[in-house]
Formats: C-alpha cells, sequence, structure tokens
C-alpha cells in the first residue's frame, strides 16, 4: 500500500498525501498528481503507480480530507464543496514544495476536476516547473492563462460532455495571445477517456495521450 504522509502548507496547515516513490528516489523529479472529482481511488492510485514505474517521485493531496466518492452524487457534493483557490494555492503547492525539497524540478499533472487544478497551479504556483491537464478549463473568474510562465500540455476530448470543446479552444487563444509554451491535443473521445474504471474510456486516445504526457514531462522535468 502507498504511503500517507502529512504535507505542509504555505499557511502553516497541513494536507495528507499519497506518496509513492520511484525504484531510485533519490533526485528523481517530482509530480504532484491530482484527483478527479471521485477522489483519491484505486484508479488514481495506478496513475501515480505508472508516473512511479516511470521515475517519478509522486504525490496525490487529498483535496477532500477523507475517503473517495462512492457515486456520481456524492463525487459532485465533495467538488462542489471543494475550495478551489486553497486547493491551488495551499495543498497543491504545498506539495509541490514538499517535493522541491528533494528535487530539482516538479510538475503538476490533473484530471477532470484535477485538470481544472492543474490549469490553475500553472497560474498560482510558481514553484511548479511545468503542468499538465487532463479535460479540464477552469472559468475566467479564476486569472488569465495567457498570465502562464511555465509549460502547459492539455488534452481535450472533441466529444467532452463537461468541458465543450468550444471552451478549450478558448482556453488555447489565451495561450497562443499571451505566448505561453503549451501543447493542446483533441481527441475524438468523450470526458473522462483516460479512466478505465469509468464509461467512456478510450484505448487508443488514452494511450496516446499518455505517452504525449510522460513525453512532456521528460523534456521539462529532467532538464
Amino acid at each position: 500500500m502507498p504511503d500517507t504522509i502529512q504535507v505542509t502548507r504555505p499557511d502553516g496547515k497541513t494536507t495528507p498525501a499519497v506518496e509513492l516513490l520511484p525504484t531510485r528516489p533519490q533526485g528523481a523529479p517530482g509530480v504532484v498528481l491530482i484527483q478527479e472529482w471521485w477522489g483519491i481511488n484505486a484508479q488514481i492510485q495506478r496513475v501515480g503507480q505508472r508516473l512511479a514505474d516511470a521515475g517519478y517521485r509522486v504525490l496525490i493531496p487529498n483535496l477532500y480530507r477523507g475517503d473517495a466518492a462512492l457515486d456520481a452524487a456524492e463525487a459532485q457534493h465533495k467538488m462542489d464543496g471543494l475550495d478551489f483557490a486553497d486547493a491551488a494555492g495551499q495543498d497543491i503547492r504545498g506539495a509541490v514544495q514538499h517535493l522541491k525539497r528533494s528535487t530539482r524540478h516538479v510538475g503538476v499533472l490533473g484530471f477532470c476536476m484535477g485538470g481544472v487544478l492543474a490549469v490553475l497551479a500553472a497560474m498560482h504556483v510558481p514553484e511548479a516547473d511545468a503542468a499538465v491537464s487532463w479535460y479540464g478549463i477552469p472559468p475566467a473568474a479564476a486569472g488569465d492563462p495567457a498570465g502562464i510562465k511555465i509549460p502547459l500540455q492539455c488534452h481535450f476530448a472533441l466529444h467532452d460532455q463537461f468541458f465543450p470543446i468550444a471552451s478549450a479552444d478558448a482556453l488555447e487563444q489565451k495561450l497562443v495571445t499571451g505566448h505561453v509554451v503549451h501543447e493542446c491535443y483533441r481527441y475524438d473521445a468523450k470526458h473522462a477517456f483516460f479512466n478505465e474504471d469509468w464509461d467512456f474510456y478510450a484505448a487508443d486516445c488514452a494511450k496516446l495521450a499518455w505517452q504525449r504526457s510522460i513525453a512532456f514531462l521528460q523534456r521539462y522535468l529532467h532538464a
């Protein structure tokens, strides 16, 4: 079973986080992995293990401070109760800072709700070195993506039921306007196409997007 540690936030409070280590953790680049709306369930822990197997030291902050949701209604309730600004600026930033104590480069990667938070981290966590967002787009009130200073990679689903592709196009245009180093990819799939435990899993799209994510992390976290 993965270890759970306590991570100190910038405000001095703590966040529980699942820690997964690569075979050779000394100096390994770090990745803060951000959950979907389900919370830290078995699926997101498998993703964390894949990152660890790829050579990254991984932290998954427990943003809900509790167990994973058992169904969509509970997941919606938990997500609705989350303070996204606090999660990005305190929980995720604290996890990035924790990893920075033992490695030079740290990235942030998230799915769905976590994809939104990955973009917010790119905007508001200055210690992060790169971010990868899977089908998550923050509202305009959360900040201007044109001001992002780190490389950002985004994966969008053309048939996303929660984040229409037009909103993805608008986000990319802001990145272009701000001259942000970015990669945006679109897939012939529905929302959460990477989650093999969900209804809209698309194996070919998931494989390609994962390969692109790992290549992106290798490019910017191994410098």
